[in-house]
């Protein structure tokens, strides 16, 4: 068996031109030397990923802003999205180096900021309804939470205890059933169903399900369960995104399972 290392400039190219790209060429390029240089130059970490499935992900958002405002200069257009995608996984120290990469392949682009309105607005209030300090890095951190969520089905958020991890997406879903219910018509506004368990408080059976080979027969487990209530939910013409989040440690034995699911999910 032969293999060899994909060319990730030529399949960044043809990915922005069916995007709608016009200077796909240059892009994919400039792409490719800012994953080459950031996993050079940034530090290890186990979360960090810098592979095809990263580089998809990018191109996937830039060819949304590239709908959303096909107007836009396409560099500010490549660095939005690339910034959307990476920044909320870095370690603090690692943003300058990462910002310094950027401005080194594109020099002298300035990206406007990008103004959030109402959603930072509703945000603040679900702080508040929890009784939570409204802080400006939290904030920060539950909008990135958003902007992954666009190109990721699976999110993972990762820290040690007490950094907010929980309440970044309760709040997140909060502010998305608010939204709804005081008629805010953006395309990601919808009421949130937030289903939340602990996946190492149960066994394995228990928690995806298991064949009983005395018996043959299948018993569903917590998850596949909730799964299935979700969809007949949906089938009944309930549109809520259904958000099945499950909080507590990650180990190997839990988390690898989880490539062969596809559905919405957040691990934590």
């Amino acid at each position: 068996m032969a293999m060899m290392v994909p060319d990730y400039g030529l399949i960044a190219e043809i990915m922005l031109f069916s995007e709608g790209f016009g200077d796909s060429l240059t892009l994919s390029q400039k792409q490719t030397a800012m994953y080459r240089l950031a996993s050079e130059q940034v530090s290890a970490q186990d979360h960090y990923d810098f592979g095809m499935r990263a580089v998809k992900s990018v191109l996937v958002m830039a060819g949304r802003l590239k709908r959303m405002d096909p107007n836009m200069v396409e560099d500010i257009t490549l660095i939005r999205a690339l910034r959307d995608s990476n920044v909320p996984k870095f370690l603090a120290q690692d943003i300058p180096l990462f910002e310094a990469i950027l401005k080194d392949l594109f020099p002298g682009v300035v990206v406007p900021a990008i103004d959030y309105g109402s959603l930072k607005k509703y945000i603040e209030d679900a702080l508040v309804a929890q009784g939570l300090q409204v802080v400006d890095p939290f904030v920060g951190k539950i909008i990135q939470l958003h902007e992954t969520m666009v190109v990721r089905h699976g999110i993972m958020l990762v820290g040690v205890t007490a950094v907010g991890k929980t309440s970044t997406a309760t709040t997140l879903g909060r502010t998305f059933s608010k939204m709804k219910e005081d008629g805010m018509t953006e395309s990601f506004v919808e009421k949130v169903d937030r289903f939340t368990l602990n996946p190492k408080s149960i066994t394995m059976g228990e928690l995806y399900g298991e064949f009983n080979l005395m018996t043959l027969e299948w018993t569903d487990g917590i998850i596949s369960t909730i799964v299935r209530e979700a969809c007949n939910s949906v089938a009944e013409g309930d549109m809520a995104k259904k958000w099945v989040c499950c909080d507590g440690p990650v180990d190997a034995i839990w988390i690898e399972s989880m490539n062969t699911v596809h559905f919405l999910f957040f691990y934590f």
